[in-house]
């Protein structure tokens, strides 16, 4: 008999075979829960037979997408998993994106049928989608019968595996096609994570590759996945007691949150031995205290849904590179370009281009799209844009700068927000902050903060920006500092610069 260890030392393999595997060997233990209900590897096998036959049975062809509409939950993982045996596509769809935008991606995804949970079924209720709707609370009633099995489909390596939207304030998100043979890669290398005998608990949603990375080799392997609906801190910490949960990924506002209760170090936290971070800036000194409260590993991960290149941070192992996001992972490259596409030299500042075995197929639908994120060199090998303008220091590891795209050139100047935004965030009155360019007649462009007082601050916005500026050089200095109640963000927590720039224009901020 071979055991999933074996398989996944294959080059290829199928997350659906393994779970096969699992339930074989292990078939009462749990598989995956959330507050409501949980499944053993047994019960999640047999549902995904059901699943994938209840599929076929209304037309959904293979290759074709699957979308849920949905906050996390047993229910939507058995969904997601049950279209993988029918050789569909998961395509998960952020339900905080506006229901124009909800019913854009159902169409552009192609999928015949699209699963709701409640909440969403009520926000969508006056829009038109192009789909069936399935309620995902009435599952069981849609499944075909107990003991129902797909017919067998043949998967190819480059067969799409899943479709996630990149999240976006405006228009259309784009598709990102994500291959059987790249999360088998995804899987395939987390041998030394220790997900075989992990109890994962996972607070963000799957319809991101953040949650994914961690929810899928999870099961790839054989652990346990714990699904909550949504993150609080509090919660958070009792049901990593509950379960005595050994692994998670939270993106770093959660850590933020949870690591400022005042009754953090009552919480029994001693079986976590991973702990991982990505998505978004991670501040050194945030870093600094997770390491020393919270038992266990902590990785940070830098990278793209897309693929290109991963990096990693091992923090724990290198407390004097806090403020970079690692080096690359075993088999993956990336350079750093000039505006013109030349490498820029040992020690210099560019942008981030990356190639590794884990590569996106492209954006679904969007030809011209694929090509601009895609660069070539010389010998005609393929590299995906980041979008990030970074710095290599002498061992390796990469200093992110900013988002190409949020770089704000003033005067001719290059201004990098994070470099603001590290000076604001030392400011005794400064709970969070960020900074952005704003149009400007006389410099082209500008840089505006917005901060997030703490709640004993005293300081007016224009005593934090002038002692700013008083630490910052003369090119940089912020031209205008806003107090706001929090910064909006993103279900991973990125803040939503364009947001904020549209609601200055608004005249919010006035």
């Amino acid at each position: 008999m071979i055991d999933a260890a074996a398989m996944l030392a294959e080059p290829f393999g199928l997350l659906p075979d393994l779970i096969r595997r699992h339930a074989t060997t292990q078939p009462e233990k749990l598989a995956i829960a959330d507050e409501d209900s949980r499944v053993s590897y047994a019960e999640l096998d047999r549902a995904m037979d059901r699943v994938a036959a209840a599929l076929q049975r209304d037309g959904t062809a293979q290759r074709q997408a699957v979308a849920m509409v949905s906050y996390p939950s047993v229910r939507q993982a058995i969904v997601f998993l049950g279209a993988l045996r029918a050789g569909s596509i998961a395509a998960p769809i952020q339900p905080s994106a506006t229901p124009e935008q909800i019913a854009g991606m159902v169409a552009d995804s192609g999928a015949n049928l699209v699963f709701l949970d409640a909440a969403n079924a009520e926000a969508l209720k006056d829009q038109s989608l192009a789909a069936r709707v399935v309620p995902l609370e009435a599952l069981d009633d849609w499944l075909a019968p107990e003991g129902a099995t797909p017919a067998p489909v043949e998967i190819a390596p480059d067969d799409g595996f899943n479709i996630i939207y990149s999240s976006g304030t405006t228009g259309l998100p784009k598709g990102i096609v994500q291959s059987h043979a790249m999360r088998w890669q995804h899987f395939s290398r987390n041998a030394a994570a220790g997900f075989g005998s992990a109890v994962t608990l996972l607070s963000t949603p799957l319809y991101s590759n953040t949650t994914l990375v961690s929810f899928l080799p999870t099961l790839a392997w054989g652990g346990s996945v714990v699904l909550m609906k949504k993150f609080e801190a509090r919660r958070f910490l009792e049901l990593a007691e509950e379960y005595r949960a050994t692994h998670t990924m939270l993106v770093p506002v959660q850590y933020q949150r949870i690591m400022a209760l005042a009754d953090f170090d009552r919480f029994d936290l001693s079986a976590f031995r991973f702990k991982t971070c990505t998505s978004a800036p991670f501040k050194a000194e945030l870093k600094r205290d997770v390491i020393a409260r919270w038992p266990g590993k902590l990785v940070e991960y830098y990278g793209m849904t897309e693929g290109g290149a991963s990096f990693a941070l091992v923090a724990d192992e290198f407390p004097d590179k806090l403020h970079t996001v690692g080096r690359l992972l075993p088999g993956h490259e990336a350079k750093l370009l000039d505006d013109e596409g030349n490498e820029v030299p040992p020690g210099g500042i560019g942008e981030i281009v990356g190639r590794s075995p884990a590569m996106m197929n492209g954006y679904h639908r969007r030809e011209q799209a694929t090509r601009d994120a895609e660069w070539f060199d010389g010998n005609g090998d393929r590299w995906l844009r980041h979008g990030d303008v970074g710095r290599f220091d002498e061992d390796g590891f990469l200093t992110l700068m900013d988002r190409k795209k949020d770089m704000i050139i003033s005067g001719g100047f290059n201004i990098y927000p994070s470099d603001l935004e590290a000076v604001l965030a030392t400011h005794r009155a400064v709970a969070d902050c960020t900074v952005v360019g704003v149009p400007s007649e006389e410099w082209g462009e500008t840089p505006v903060g917005f901060y997030v007082p703490r709640a004993d601050a005293t300081d007016s916005a224009e005593d934090i920006r002038q002692w700013a500026n008083a630490r910052l050089g003369k090119t940089q200095r912020l031209s205008a500092l806003f107090g706001a109640r929090e910064l909006p963000r993103s279900a991973i927590g990125k803040v939503l610069k364009r947001e904020l720039r549209d609601r200055l224009a608004a005249g919010e901020f006035a």
